[in-house]
């Protein structure tokens, strides 16, 4: 377990960012962890992401992070500047380390000696860290760029899901729901993983990092003065499957499918969180216009409804839809059985 005891300034700040370049590190876990057997649905993404690092020379330095210790310096993967930086801004950050940051944290590696994938750190920071920037840009490229659109609106729907919890209810209310591997119980933050550290965080701030990715590692990054850092799996890693959401279990009858239809039970299932059009399509594989449809006639039927928020409309699910969901629904879990399993991780916490 990893115990995280926030006081109240720290808890009062708590953010919400995305991160490409944390998505990237925790795809590496992810590949780490399953090898060439990618969990539905990472398999497409996995092959090419393997293909990427078997077949271009340029990605090489990438590799750094499917070692298999416990633990990586937070140097690796710094914590993002702004809420929603680019790849670039990242790498640049990357570059910029500062080698007195870099000689403090390889100062306290567990066990003494440092193993050789480390050591070109200590002895020559500044080189090290441009060679790994340049090999996370190459994979960054042909790797995760291709998927990233998906990915992308797939974030931000969870950003702007969880932004309005935290102004709706408060950083307790949304601390509580996060994911069940991720405990909140004030003023202690647990992440369940199998590595043991306890932190006393004061008058910081907490980011919170929703990923894709994170079924590969569960990160915190608390070596920043000023920002204690934890990832947590976003919904919607469906967009990265090749075939569209898991197929409903052989076990028993899909009875929304039977009722509605294939497609709106989709619709229905993925409104379990206020979503745009463009969140809903990229999040089932369908086309802009098919969900349009699907919304169309779910409106004149009144399970669901629509409001604007700012510049963007939002469909969320009627008590009826709810009701529908909940009662016919045999496949609402599957998903997320899919996509949150408790296996252990293999990643840094620092």
């Amino acid at each position: 377990m990893i115990r995280i005891q926030l006081d109240e300034p720290t808890l009062a700040r708590t953010r919400i960012a995305i991160s490409p370049l944390w998505e990237t590190v925790c795809g590496l876990y992810l590949l780490a962890r399953h090898g060439d057997a990618q969990p539905w649905p990472y398999a497409a993404w996995g092959r090419q992401a393997r293909r990427v690092l078997t077949e271009v020379p340029a990605a090489t330095p990438a590799r750094l992070y499917l070692t298999a210790s416990p633990w990586l310096p937070d140097f690796l993967s710094p914590v993002p500047p702004t809420a929603a930086p680019s790849i670039e801004e990242e790498l640049a950050g990357l570059r910029a380390t500062d080698p007195d940051t870099v000689e403090e944290q390889l100062r306290r590696w567990p066990g003494g000696e440092l193993p050789a994938w480390l050591r070109p750190f200590r002895d020559d920071p500044s080189g090290a860290l441009d060679r790994l920037a340049d090999g996370l840009e190459a994979y960054w490229v042909a790797a995760m760029a291709p998927f990233w659109g998906r990915m992308r609106a797939a974030l931000d729907e969870e950003v702007l899901h969880r932004a309005r919890a935290l102004a709706a209810d408060g950083p307790d209310a949304l601390l509580a729901d996060l994911h069940d591997r991720v405990r909140w119980q004030r003023p202690t933050l647990t992440l369940v993983k199998s590595n043991e550290q306890s932190f006393q965080i004061a008058d910081q701030r907490l980011l919170l990092i929703p990923l894709i990715f994170s079924r590969g590692a569960l990160v915190c990054s608390a070596e920043h003065p000023e920002v204690v850092a934890v990832s947590y799996q976003a919904r919607g890693a469906a967009v990265l499957a090749d075939d569209g959401p898991a197929p409903p279990p052989e076990t028993g009858t899909d009875r929304l499918a039977v009722l509605v239809g294939r497609g709106r039970a989709a619709v229905l299932r993925a409104l379990g969180r206020p979503a745009s059009t463009a969140g809903l399509a990229a999040t089932l594989g369908l086309a802009p216009s098919t969900v349009s449809e699907h919304l169309g006639a779910l409106l004149a039927a009144g399970v669901v409804n629509r409001r604007r928020v700012g510049r963007r409309v939002l469909y969320g699910l009627e008590p009826a839809g709810l009701a529908l969901v909940s009662l016919l629904d045999v496949t609402v879990a599957h998903g997320d059985a899919a996509l949150t399993g408790d296996d252990p991780v293999t990643a840094r916490a620092s």
